[in-house]
């Protein structure tokens, strides 16, 4: 949404933005002069009665709260809103536009009891009666004006289940998404081996010059601040997920016990070091969609970077993840392991696969966010001028 926000306020429009300040916003979006941010109350709800009677009286506040806040504001000319969630800021956003004769615009991304599942559990009884709620998404979704979606697998799960017409708008990077320069990596490095054991110098098995400022993965010659990448260096991962139980991350972590057992077996691999960082080798995404029918925003930011992936596979992630193309597909953590060692099979010697990847993405010459959202969202906009 502050994407939205930032695309509508590069166009000269007056945006005022609502919703929970439990995260500080993009500081794009504070230094923006024609960005408003109201702030919404996170309500904790009741601690008295059963679950399922506190969830209500929340709903309830959180309606009367939203409205509220929704008819104090200057009346817009669109209502923008994400959904899930859903409940009860549909069925509110419709009302104020009726108020305001303003136009309602849904970008959909899930579906609220799939989202509900990974918290509760498919068998909740709160997922269960979300789940018959789901005619309370289609009522609304078929009176806003018009929907966005992030799939095209959503945009035909829409109009099949819900004759609900909708235009794909993908997830982008926005365009401070890219590729670290390598005297930019250096300096990051240098910071980090300040604190953390795996980038300090020792790691490094083999050097060029023995007066350069060095960490774990780079060196600097100091007389004329040329930076390379070491040649014995380890491996940097990224791994990212919005994993919700345990065993989500345990595919990561088994995977990577198989990795250090081809080690042990004496397979030329280098040690991994796993860290969250734009200047990595390879990501490992195990985002998992609740519904099968959005993608993960942490590979659309890492394809952005030009980082290759290895993503656990759900239903549509073919739409993002061009298997064997710019990144590999795995099911399980033996699988995910073997790519891991086909990956970095005599690193960083050779690089093949990884190398390919990382290619191929520079090649692809990805639309932004600022370009997408510009052929995608604006021309609907100017039309109803």
């Amino acid at each position: 949404m502050q994407y939205h926000a930032l695309s509508l306020a590069r166009h000269g429009r007056g945006v005022t933005l609502l919703g929970y300040l439990q995260t500080k916003p993009h500081s794009d979006v504070l230094g923006n002069g024609n960005i408003r941010i109201v702030a919404i109350s996170d309500l904790r709800p009741l601690q008295v009665g059963p679950k399922i009677f506190q969830y209500v009286v929340k709903v309830i506040a959180q309606a009367m709260q939203l409205l509220y806040t929704m008819l104090k504001i200057d009346q817009p000319s669109y209502v923008l809103l994400q959904n899930p969630p859903g409940l009860p800021s549909i069925a509110v956003a419709w009302v104020v536009c009726l108020v305001w004769r303003s136009k309602l615009i849904i970008d959909w991304h899930n579906y609220g009891y799939t989202i509900m599942s990974l918290i509760h559990g498919r068998n909740h009884l709160l997922v269960q009666i979300a789940k018959w709620f789901v005619w309370y998404e289609k009522l609304f979704g078929r009176l806003s004006d018009y929907n966005f979606c992030v799939t095209n697998a959503m945009k035909e799960d829409l109009w099949e289940k819900c004759s609900i017409k909708a235009v794909t708008l993908y997830d982008k990077p926005a365009s401070y998404f890219k590729e670290t320069p390598l005297e930019l990596q250096h300096r990051l490095y240098m910071k980090l081996a300040k604190v953390y054991e795996p980038f300090k110098a020792q790691y490094v098995t083999e050097s060029v010059n023995s007066s350069a400022e060095r960490s774990a993965f780079t060196e600097m010659d100091d007389k004329n601040g040329c930076v390379i990448k070491t040649k014995g260096r380890p491996a940097l991962l990224i791994s990212s997920t919005s994993w919700t139980e345990d065993e989500d991350f345990s595919v990561l972590l088994k995977a990577l016990e198989d990795y250090e057992q081809y080690i042990n077996d004496g397979v030329k691999l280098p040690s991994l070091v796993c860290v969250i960082t734009g200047s990595a080798d390879l990501g490992v995404c195990l985002h998992k969609s609740s519904s099968g029918l959005d993608l993960p925003m942490k590979v659309v930011d890492m394809f952005g970077c030009c980082l290759p992936v290895c993503a656990i596979h759900f239903e549509c992630l073919h739409e993002l993840v061009k298997h064997n193309e710019n990144g590999l597909i795995f099911r399980d953590s033996n699988e995910l392991a073997e790519q891991l060692k086909m990956l970095f099979l005599e690193f960083p010697t050779l690089e093949g696969k990884l190398h390919n990847f990382r290619r191929n993405l520079r090649a692809s010459k990805q639309l932004r966010w600022d370009e997408s959202w510009d052929q995608t969202v604006l021309p609907l906009l100017r039309q109803n001028e």
